[in-house]
């Protein structure tokens, strides 16, 4: 009997993997609770693909041998908890499209940074020569990258939502950046469920495999001392003063160690992207490289010419002498920690959207610091308000984009910045964060 394979979703993951189901001889049917963008359509119609929209017929889903289920969907909906009453097997794109590649897999997670850390170092590889795929959260899917290409080595991003519907999938090379509270919401609020989903990268690694991580964070230490870990291991700091296998800071330097050796240093003023957690990306990224055996010449080149991705500190322009900054991407506190660190100059600061119960007290020295005014952008703007109140001298309360630009333009001065670092989640006001950043970078250009 021919294997019946359903895909929940019909985004960039759930038609990558129609393709590779059709590709590989299976009986394919995509159900979308929503409306199919044009582009996916035409993608599922050229290869023959069976799909609905706007609805989930249940004997067509099913009737299914195993389910693929895009990652934005929750276990909590009645749809998944169904499925999973009758044992149908479900899993995500990436589970299955790893099925399919003897491709090296370089996996980078982190509540944080991800997206950064994970263009850099395609990046890198690229420039080394290297024949190389862009998958994950970026680029496009794994699933439609393995029908359609034939890959050495893929940079994938991976979410927690991701690494939970994964299983045999291993990882050769394993990167961890961090983990703050983040999506608690789709965790049962218990902040070790999240945890042990971003420690799903490790899953089937063994002693040949490699597990890059950030020895600065807590949590991450704390979990390292919890379990047996196979993978070699390198560290990346930027508080000791020596590693084993890593990166570390050495002054302004950063300073690439192998066997305890150091094999090679470039000061932090030379690498393209700015801010403390940019040496923390370019830590990850270089010991990446090296395990590959990349030249030292080239992650030096790439490290000083590689352009961050866009929405994430993003200069957009200055406008009679104040910056304007689009870190739309910053969809939590720990981001917007990273985004204030990074500028020197006064700060207007734009903020708010969908709260996801944010802890705003890690900002309070900070914005004490760095904060001359705060324009508050969403519907709700109590917590802001809350949290800010007689730290910032004046917190204004905006309900559109043009209206927040306008007002932080009229509150600045030569020499300040305005910053959108939101901190939040866009769906009040917006359609996601690329939407925000966008309408942000229209408002500031129409000044």
């Amino acid at each position: 009997m021919n294997k019946r394979i359903v895909i929940l979703g019909s985004g960039e993951s759930g038609t990558g993997a129609a393709v590779l189901a059709k590709v590989k001889g299976f009986d394919v049917f995509v159900s979308d609770k929503a409306e199919i963008p044009d582009k996916y359509k035409k993608i599922l119609n050229k290869y023959e693909i069976a799909f609905e929209e706007k609805q989930h017929t249940e004997e067509l889903i099913f009737n299914a041998t195993e389910i693929i289920k895009s990652p934005g969907i929750p276990d909590s909906v009645p749809l998944i908890q169904k499925l999973k009453s009758l044992s149908i097997p479900i899993i995500s794109e990436i589970e299955f499209a790893a099925r399919y590649t003897n491709a090296i897999k370089i996996c980078i997670t982190g509540s944080n940074g991800k997206t950064t850390t994970t263009m850099l170092t395609y990046h890198i590889l690229k420039k080394a020569g290297l024949n190389v795929g862009l998958a994950g959260n970026v680029g496009k899917s794994f699933a439609y990258q393995v029908a359609t290409e034939n890959f050495d080595y893929y940079v994938i991003e991976l979410s927690s939502f991701q690494l939970d519907n994964m299983y045999d999938f291993k990882s050769e090379l394993s990167v961890l950046l961090n983990i703050t509270p983040d999506h608690l919401d789709r965790y049962d609020y218990k902040f070790q469920n999240y945890v042990d989903s971003k420690f799903r990268i490790l899953n089937n690694t063994t002693k040949d495999d490699l597990f890059i991580y950030c020895s600065d964070d807590e949590t991450i230490i704390n979990e390292i001392n919890k379990r047996e870990i196979l993978a070699k291991q390198f560290e990346f700091s930027q508080r000791k003063t020596e590693v084993e296998n890593g990166a570390y800071l050495e002054f302004d330097q950063i300073n690439y160690v192998f066997n305890k050796k150091s094999d090679f240093k470039m000061f932090i003023d030379e690498i393209s992207i700015k801010g403390k957690h940019n040496v923390y990306n370019s830590m990850a990224a270089g010991i990446v490289a090296r395990a590959l055996n990349i030249t030292k010449e080239v992650i030096r080149e790439s490290l000083m010419d590689f352009k961050n991705v866009e929405h994430r500190l993003e200069p957009v322009i200055s406008v009679h002498g104040i910056m304007f900054i689009n870190d739309s991407k910053a969809t939590n506190v720990n981001s917007a920690w990273y985004a204030l660190e990074s500028v020197e100059a006064p700060i207007i600061w734009i903020a708010g959207g969908i709260d996801k119960g944010n802890d705003y007290s890690m900002l309070t020295d900070l914005v004490k610091k760095k904060v001359k005014a705060i324009v508050c952008l969403g519907l709700n703007n109590e917590p802001l308000h809350k949290a800010f109140e007689g730290i910032v001298p004046v917190i204004v309360d905006t309900k559109s984009m043009p209206e927040a630009v306008m007002t932080a333009y009229r509150l600045g001065k030569k020499g300040d910045t305005v910053l959108l670092s939101p901190a939040c989640a866009s769906f009040d006001l917006f359609n996601n964060y690329e939407d925000r950043g966008t309408q942000f970078k229209l408002a500031v250009r129409s000044l």
